[in-house]
């Protein structure tokens, strides 16, 4: 059994160990960016508007300086499903749809550094997918722009 004079130094150590193995502050994103492609495509229902995840952050938000690798290998699955799932209906002829695309292109971009390469370069072809491989409709360019420009802008 231990004694209340030995378990206070036990529980100093254990605080000060875990202090030590904490993460830093600019490798996690806010806890909303860790949404479900669900979550990501209900956000962006109010694009050209301000999305925001959980209320208050925005989806360039979720992209943070020295993200952590799983963190991001996560979030960034979760924005490439939403993605694909909105260039399928945007070439059945959703504008809306169209426009979200191009929202969290726009977002994406906006909160993009170095390390995030490459899920700039996946999102952006899951979003100008084209089952022919040629140019997508004049009015995808035209709603997508809209919507790159609203989420560059403010997501």
């Amino acid at each position: 059994m231990l004694r209340r004079s030995s378990i206070v130094p036990l529980i100093a150590a254990a605080v000060l160990a875990a202090a030590g193995c904490g993460t830093k502050e600019n490798d996690l994103a806010p806890a909303a960016c860790l949404a479900t492609n669900t979550g990501y495509l209900r956000a962006l229902e109010r694009a050209p508007g301000d999305v925001r995840l959980g209320g208050s952050t925005p989806i360039s938000g979720c992209l943070v300086p020295d993200q952590d690798g799983g963190q991001l290998a996560n979030i960034g699955q979760e924005m490439i499903i939403a993605a694909t799932k909105l260039n399928a209906e945007a070439r059945q002829g959703s504008a809306a749809a169209t426009l979200q695309l191009g929202y969290l292109i726009g977002a994406v971009s906006k909160g993009a550094s170095s390390i995030h390469t490459d899920l700039v370069r996946r999102l952006n072809s899951a979003a100008r997918f084209s089952e022919s491989g040629g140019a997508l409709s004049a009015s995808f360019e035209r709603a997508f722009g809209r919507g790159y420009a609203a989420g560059h802008n403010s997501g």
